[in-house]
């Protein structure tokens, strides 16, 4: 696509980069085929095509309106489109550059901004969160039906972690709203992999991944909780730490794009790299370990919701199914699998009426092959279809967990 970006734009830190992703789209139009937003609104602008249109305007100088923030900001940067794309486009670091060049020009409205404002002091904050999150949990049969369903029906307890004995040692994150939301999540993996002879090392100075205030365009916020994260990982990582591990998909994806964001950070730079290279998802340790050492013999039926972030941000889609599967767990069915539920991290609060619309598109495919539970791997879409009140939706490593348990006391 041949572009001629304004002197404003060239000088952007990242206008070069935006440059090269605008040249590389051929607008051959795979990706609308594939986007969710597309599939429910029809506009050409809410689709990734059109919106790479929109933001190769704006870095070539014409006049942005509201119109052309609100086509941006309906996009769930579920990354469908890249794994759709033939030409390779970073379909999502363009649109960080192009939403960041709008937010400065665009005034939001007063409502969208204390919104957005309230989720980026709250959210991050895991105490904060964890106590609003139980004040919630108290007023539960007084709240309203939007916001009882983003509280937790059932909050598991999270037990015991076993204290570190092992010679391997990986780095846990802690994340921010997860603690709150499924405190035994973490929990779960720390006892399974002690199983493994693998231990937790805990980093609780560690927090927020960034990725809250880096999607509402508060970027370099983020990019500081990603300078902190790094800071409190280094002396472990020195000690030889062999993987840095997350068991939510949408912290995992930006983790891993702390080499590419802090790269022209001098002081960043080298460590960013070092991070996003150690960075797993929990599927990618345990796939290659021996877990039918655990004498699992599942037998509920799953349907297993496989996020964007996992799927499309770090290329995973069917490793958790394959790794469910050879533990015993029968999977049922589903159909466009590909497809997001509408969590998008913020995107069902900043977006609510989309939002639903594409989490009850899920769950109808999701419970189309009668599953008992469904299973997911990450938090925001975890507690986003359990919002709904329909099949209940658990991390796939707490289901491993509780079935192994269930095993050993038949034993």
């Amino acid at each position: 696509m041949q572009t001629n970006l304004s002197e404003s734009a060239k000088r952007l830190p990242r206008g070069e980069e935006a440059e090269s992703i605008l040249r590389s789209c051929v607008h051959c139009g795979f990706c609308t085929a594939t986007c969710p937003t597309y599939q429910l609104l029809g506009d050409e602008l809410d689709g990734p095509r059109g919106r790479i249109y929109l933001i190769k305007q704006v870095l070539e100088g014409a006049p942005v309106t509201a119109s052309t923030q609100l086509h941006l900001d309906r996009c769930l940067t579920c990354r469908n489109c890249e794994t759709t794309c033939p030409s390779g486009v970073k379909y999502h670091d363009l649109l960080d550059i192009g939403r960041a060049v709008v937010e400065q020009q665009v005034p939001r409205p007063l409502g969208q901004r204390l919104l957005r404002h309230g989720l980026r002091a709250v959210v991050p904050r895991p105490a904060l969160f964890k106590a609003l999150t139980r004040t919630g949990q108290a007023l539960r049969p007084v709240l309203p039906a939007n916001l009882k369903s983003k509280l937790p029906a059932q909050v598991t307890p999270p037990g015991e972690r076993p204290a570190p004995r092992h010679a391997r040692r990986i780095l846990l994150l802690e994340g921010c709203v997860q603690a709150a939301l499924s405190p035994n999540t973490n929990a779960a993996t720390a006892r399974l992999l002690d199983r493994l002879g693998i231990s937790v090392e805990p980093a609780y100075e560690a927090g927020c991944c960034g990725a809250v205030d880096y999607h509402l365009n508060a970027q370099e916020q983020g990019l500081d909780r990603a300078r902190r994260n790094i800071d409190a990982w280094w002396p472990a990582i020195e000690a030889g730490a062999e993987a840095i591990v997350q068991t939510a998909s949408g912290c995992g994806a930006f983790v891993r794009d702390y080499g590419h964001l802090l790269e022209r950070d001098l002081h960043y730079a080298a460590k960013a790299a070092r991070v996003s290279a150690l960075s797993r998802d929990l599927v990618e340790v345990l796939r290659d370990e021996p877990v039918e050492q655990l004498g699992l013999c599942a037998e509920q039926r799953l349907a297993f919701h496989c996020p964007c972030t996992l799927q499309h941000a770090l290329k995973l889609g069917g490793q958790v199914e394959s790794l469910l599967t050879r533990l015993g767990f029968t999977l049922t069915p589903v159909p466009d699998g590909h497809l997001c539920c509408g969590s998008a991290g913020t995107y069902s609060l900043t977006q609510p009426t989309l939002s639903r619309q594409l989490r009850d598109n899920r769950l109808n495919a999701l419970e189309s092959g009668k599953p008992q539970v469904i299973a997911t791997a990450n938090i925001g879409c975890q507690t986003h279809l359990d919002g709904a009140g329909r099949t209940p939706v658990r991390h796939w490593i707490e289901i491993v967990e509780a079935a192994l348990n269930q095993e050993n006391s038949h034993a």
